[in-house]
């Protein structure tokens, strides 16, 4: 990355007086002002049952495939805080790309089996590139379980383009899927679903979303099945994006499980919100997806923090990808922390982590 570049620069030259930026690219994990951000609350911590076993896999972790130009995209059309819908983003020329397309995408499909032996079949997000995501939902057989409107649900974790873009390659094949989005979606959101097109931001939804669409608030945890729950966070992104929400479940005789997009967040407060207002969240057992921590590759000393600060939650597996730098991985198996490799197929790049075709299974 250039030197001149980098994500810590990036937020020094944001707007003064905002800590927007820095918190949607740090989450409330920093470790400044979470004494202020984070007071202590008195709850009752909420039952939400249990599930059987939980199968995850990821569609795509490839949000994009290469840094530089992204972040080039950005700085050329003014910086971290621009609405993302007023983006140019660069689609071909990429060497390193899908079919020399910069744009990727999050997914992962989640099997979660009741105590009365019913699946409940959930597509989170729904990636950014359309060709690349429909090429990775047949591979897989998304769209063929959308097709016959097997999924019962879909969750878009935030309105982040990666996460949230490619909705047309859901909806081509479900367009009245039931939809679960957090509180914060911006209108434009609401119009990119209903088949709004922005040109600028080379974006579009040829197949317009029909069916019900629930916004999630953040004051309560939201049970969705016994032993399934969402839960939102009031946050500040990067790119005029507000809100995230991130999964919980209960595995029985295992433990509770998070499942995120991008945990802009912050881990540690995903994790302590968790142990505060869920019945047996001081057992977590797992945690897969993004973490949001070094997505760009540039270190930061208080990710050290972050770091540490895993061993004293036991965790037993990390399924970590997507917009957890590969230096972060790394300084977790270093330190010794349980840390699930995959098998770098599908264009990810490395197996240090869970990529793209790969299944992290509690059971």
């Amino acid at each position: 990355m250039e030197k001149d570049f980098s994500r810590r620069s990036f937020i020094k030259g944001m707007a003064v007086g905002t800590m927007a930026g820095y918190f949607g690219a740090a989450g409330l994990s920093s470790t400044v002002f979470k004494s202020q951000l984070l007071p202590k609350e008195k709850l009752n911590p909420v039952d939400i049952g249990q599930v059987k076993s939980l199968k995850i896999k990821v569609i795509s972790e490839t949000s994009w495939y290469d840094n530089n130009v992204f972040l080039n995209d950005v700085k050329k059309a003014g910086g971290l805080l621009v609405n993302q819908y007023e983006i140019p983003w660069t689609r071909e020329g990429v060497k390193a790309g899908y079919l020399g397309d910069n744009l990727g995408g999050f997914s992962t499909y989640i099997e979660a089996e009741l105590m009365d032996g019913k699946v409940i079949k959930i597509l989170q997000d729904t990636g950014w590139n359309p060709h690349w995501m429909d090429k990775r939902f047949k591979e897989e057989g998304i769209a063929e379980k959308l097709a016959r409107k097997e999924i019962d649900f879909q969750v878009i974790t935030h309105e982040h383009i990666d996460h949230f873009f490619g909705i047309e390659s859901t909806t081509r094949h479900y367009p009245d899927i039931p939809m679960y989005v957090p509180k914060g979606f911006y209108q434009d959101g609401f119009d990119l679903l209903k088949g709004k097109s922005f040109p600028k931001a080379n974006v579009k939804n040829d197949h317009p979303h029909k069916g019900k669409v629930t916004v999630l608030d953040s004051k309560q945890v939201n049970v969705l099945y016994p032993g399934i729950a969402l839960m939102t966070f009031d946050v500040p992104i990067i790119l005029r994006v507000f809100g995230e929400q991130a999964f919980v479940f209960n595995v029985k005789d295992k433990g509770i499980v998070l499942v995120t997009g991008c945990c802009h967040q912050g881990i540690i407060s995903y994790m302590e919100e968790v142990r505060k207002k869920i019945l047996g969240g001081q057992k977590i057992y797992a945690v897969q997806g993004g973490l949001h921590i070094s997505p760009f590759e540039d270190w930061d000393p208080q990710y050290d923090d972050l770091i540490m600060a895993f061993n004293k939650y036991g965790v037993q597996k990390i399924g970590c990808n997507h917009c957890t730098g590969f230096i972060t991985a790394e300084k977790m198996i270093k330190a010794g922390l349980p840390v699930v490799k995959g098998t770098a197929r599908h264009m990810s790049k490395r197996d240090i982590y869970l990529g793209n075709g790969d299944e992290l299974v509690i059971a």
